[in-house]
């Protein structure tokens, strides 16, 4: 166990700078970079866990919110805790949806769709940052729609980014007396030492954990913060500074030491933990962008913030890094939407103030977020792996002409993938989908087919199909193989587009030979991965068993095998202990609908 000295006492830090109100039309590209793929990546999971109807009766009425996933855990307590209350003489409910900010955003800006997007519309939007609503009012502004955003959008809660760390790792660089940032982790991954530069050899390369910026408000903040870095500035980026040489190769050489992307910082810290418990946390991942309140989470064995109790605390915990060159904010919205119907707008004024008052801004301290004005709460301390007096400089996000120059340039910074999909095409495939008119089959190539516009040219991707005995003896079959998409993406389309069901499911030797083939031909500098979709289970009685394909998976090749149990039949256990032999994420999208949201966010970490 750590013993750490105690903390000093806490301060208010500076506030924020100011978000510009006035988003030129260039948000426009913004939204576009951003919305094509993350308009597709999260499961929204509509909870209504607390027998509303009863406290309220019929006469009640709900209020709907769709919240970030960062603090779905405390919206979803608070809504609980306030339902059954009247306002103007009528019972209010309220119903909390967790979806991602920016696909949210771009559900709201096409139109809110309860089919599509997973639950009913909302009357109250709360993403993790200010950006996504400036993003949405400009794309609306652009269509003559004025009238969806309120003038304000006062915050619910304070949260920086930091750079999370594994305590020995962050002890060894000096915390928490050390100033450290961006340009100390860039020494670091640019040292062919590693950790050795540090006295530990034994940590290898550094490696750090990062969202994809498409995806997600810590990925965003987390690029926008390497370009500052990269200036020195803390403040005033422009779109000639990110043409700079030297910032180019300072934001490059932070991605090369990417392990692989991910749609939410949740990949990173269930993987760090599965590693912590099985006594290799410091193998993982040696850093992790997130939200300061996400260390809180995992430190107390809970990286969701839902399921407080459920895991015993970590035996290595995590500690924030608060850039020394500036953090940047998520300063957590309340947007009533003007589609609301008007009798819900005092439920929401009065919920507003419910959340901004004592007893809600008790319940967000409890999980470490800042108060809505930025002051420390009590859980931000040392023990917690939290510094109260930091950050000590705050920077605002670039304007957005420089913001959408950067993304668009990231995309030729970002780390290499190399990736091999391997296809169930087993005579199940053939089976309708409730509900959607299509097989199982068709749903899944129309995925794939947009899954392969995600990738860029110098990206290297294959494709296999596999069921039983589809060549010779061999129940895979190579269909592309693996090479760089620029020469390979119309071929890629159109095998998905030609796959076919046929007969049984040969899991595991496919899964073996997958894994083995990206492993004899894995790129240095890459993200090495295969991902295998598959709605059933190994009915294959002559192939290896999963505890055979179990021992012949490794970690220690960087080679990570992604799965999608694609149908409530999947072998959804056996896919998850697949996934995690190889520090992999396993998938789920029985509900067979859904998996355009799936394989976005599979795709996401590439």
């Amino acid at each position: 166990m750590y013993n750490p000295p105690p903390a000093p006492a806490p301060y208010y830090p500076p506030s924020p700078p100011a978000r510009r109100r006035k988003w030129p039309a260039v948000l426009a590209v913004v939204a576009l970079l951003a919305g094509v793929a993350i308009g597709v990546t999260a499961v929204v999971v509509v909870l209504d866990p607390w027998g509303k109807a009863a406290s309220c009766g019929a006469d009640g009425v709900r209020l709907n919110v769709v919240s970030s996933p960062e603090k779905y855990g405390v919206m979803r307590d608070l809504a609980a805790e306030y339902s059954g209350r009247t306002v103007d003489g009528v019972c209010v409910e309220v119903a909390v949806a967790s979806k991602s900010s920016g696909e949210a955003m771009t559900a709201l800006a096409r139109g809110w769709n309860p089919a599509a997007d997973g639950s009913a519309q909302p009357d109250v939007w709360s993403p993790a940052a200010g950006t996504w609503v400036s993003l949405l009012r400009q794309r609306l502004q652009e269509e003559g729609r004025t009238d969806v955003l309120p003038a304000e959008t006062p915050g619910l809660a304070v949260s920086p980014l930091v750079i999370a760390m594994p305590r020995p790792m962050a002890e060894a660089m000096g915390w928490p007396s050390a100033q450290l940032g961006w340009a100390d982790i860039l020494k670091l991954a640019r040292d062919p030492k590693g950790w050795g530069l540090y006295g530990h050899p034994e940590w290898g390369r550094f490696k750090l954990g990062k969202t994809n910026p498409n995806y997600s408000t810590s990925g965003l903040n987390a690029t926008a913060g390497a370009y500052f870095a990269a200036t020195g500035k803390n403040d005033g980026l422009t779109a000639e500074d990110l043409d700079r040489a030297g910032v180019r190769s300072f934001v490059r050489d932070v991605e090369s030491s990417i392990v692989h992307y991910g749609d939410t910082t949740l990949t990173f810290l269930s993987g760090l933990q599965r590693a912590d418990d099985a006594g290799q946390a410091l193998n993982y991942v040696s850093a992790v962008a997130v939200e300061e309140m996400s260390v809180r989470y995992y430190n107390q064995g809970d990286p969701t913030g839902e399921a407080r109790g459920d895991h015993a605390p970590p035996k290595v915990p995590l500690v924030a890094i608060y850039p020394k060159e500036g953090s940047i904010v998520s300063d957590h919205p309340y947007v009533a939407l003007g589609t609301m119907e008007p009798r819900k707008r005092a439920m929401a004024t009065d919920f507003l103030q419910y959340l901004r008052g004592e007893k809600g801004q008790a319940r967000f301290a409890e999980d470490a977020f800042r108060g809505y004005a930025n002051q420390v709460t009590p859980a931000i301390t040392r023990e917690n792996g939290l510094l109260p007096d930091q950050p000590a400089q705050m920077i605002a996000p670039p304007a957005p002409e420089v913001l959408a120059k950067a993304l668009d340039g990231w995309e030729s910074l970002r780390k290499r993938s190399n990736v091999l999909w391997v296809v169930d095409v087993s005579g199940s495939m053939k089976e309708q989908v409730p509900g959607t008119g299509q097989t199982r089959m068709e749903l899944a190539k129309a995925s794939l087919t947009k899954a392969m516009d995600q990738f860029i040219g110098v990206d290297r991707v294959g494709l296999w199909e596999f069921a039983t005995r589809l060549d010779g003896s061999r129940d895979y079959r190579e269909l592309v193989p693996i090479g760089p998409v620029s020469a390979n993406r119309s071929q890629l389309k159109a095998k998905v587009g030609a796959l076919q069901p046929v007969s049984d499911t040969g899991l595991h030797d496919t899964a073996l030979a997958a894994f083995e083939k990206v492993r004899a031909q894995r790129v240095n500098g890459a993200i090495n991965s295969v991902v295998l979709l598959t709605d059933g289970v190994n009915d294959d009685p002559g192939s290896i068993s999963l505890e055979t394909l179990l021992g012949k998976l490794d970690k220690e090749s960087g080679v990570r095998l992604f799965t999608v149990g694609f149908s409530a039949g999947a072998d959804h256990a056996g896919l998850k202990k697949i996934a995690e032999a190889t520090d992999a994420q396993a998938y789920d999208a029985s509900d067979a609908a859904s998996v355009d949201k799936v394989i976005a966010n599979v795709t996401a970490n590439f």
